[in-house]
């Protein structure tokens, strides 16, 4: 079978069975099972495949027909600038969360020195995003989960970001001091408990639900942060956090309610709400302000 049979015949068979984009996907399978790259097929689509390259994309095409996410089944996801490892005790990282990244590098110069806490770091996709294109930078990275912790550890050795992210295991800021971060960032869980079991598979069966479960109003997580997340950040430093898209109200209002200043919702491309943001009051400025 040749590279574009390989590719149409993984794409049929996922198409049938009701994915999202089977077109996308059967390229990433083929290339992972025939060790080719996108170039490969593209330029030399009547390459042969063989055998063995072939029985492990039927079984990959098998796993993502039953509806298990490309990127649980390769191990690893693409993200912003660089490839994490994913495993069953961490979220694979979305492209919506790339706005949390795109924001923080806007904020703080390539050359610019600062620390930034992750909080419920997961695979630690959006701390070591960041760190990879911020060489003067350093990070914080708290999960709750010994687990994911231990997917972000290897994450940021692979990329040779160990030295600059430090990761602890705990409940979200307990123990940490305040005033000390630049900038904080988190994704957390935010979908409600009732609402779980009506996901795709790709996520009800696949993401850890410690990571998805928010409480029966998608809330507990924010109500518990907004005041804690103020309390870590440095005078006049930002915050940015994920919700869903229908909480920028909810969320917003519990920021404020903390005492931030300049709350405002950033939406992702699909214009969706989808971060919350705002400032710890500086040193000097009446709250309110600013």
């Amino acid at each position: 079978m040749t590279l574009v049979k390989a590719w149409t015949s993984a794409r049929d068979r996922l198409t049938v069975a009701g994915v999202d984009s089977p077109v996308i996907d059967a390229r990433l399978l083929v290339e992972a099972a025939g060790g080719v790259t996108r170039l490969d097929i593209v330029t030399d689509p009547q390459r042969l495949v063989g055998d063995e390259a072939l029985a492990i994309l039927d079984a990959y095409v098998e796993r993502r027909a039953r509806r298990e996410p490309v990127s649980r089944i390769l191990g690893r996801k693409g993200f912003w600038k660089i490839m994490v490892g994913v495993g069953p005790h961490v979220l694979s990282p979305r492209p919506e969360s790339e706005v949390i990244v795109e924001q923080v590098l806007k904020g703080f110069p390539e050359a610019m020195a600062f620390n930034v806490l992750d909080l419920g770091v997961g695979s630690g996709a959006i701390v070591l995003a960041i760190l990879a294109e911020r060489p003067a930078a350093r990070g914080l990275g708290v999960d709750i989960s010994e687990e994911a912790l231990a997917t972000a550890r290897e994450n940021a050795a692979n990329l040779d970001l160990n030295n600059r992210l430090a990761l602890l295991r705990g409940d979200w800021t307990a123990g940490l001091a305040e005033s000390s971060f630049d900038v904080v960032v988190s994704n957390p869980p935010y979908i409600e408990t009732g609402v779980i079991g009506t996901l795709d598979p790709e996520v009800r069966e696949h993401d850890p639900h410690l990571a998805l479960d928010g409480g029966a109003d998608g809330l507990d997580a924010y109500r518990e942060l907004a005041a804690e997340i103020l309390r870590v950040l440095k005078p006049g430093s930002p915050f940015f956090v994920e919700i869903g898209a229908d909480q920028k109200a909810a969320v917003e209002a519990l920021f404020r309610e903390a005492g931030a200043q300049g709350v405002v919702t950033i939406q992702d491309l699909s214009a969706r709400d989808r971060v919350v943001t705002g400032f710890k009051k500086a040193l000097g400025i009446p709250a309110g302000i600013g």
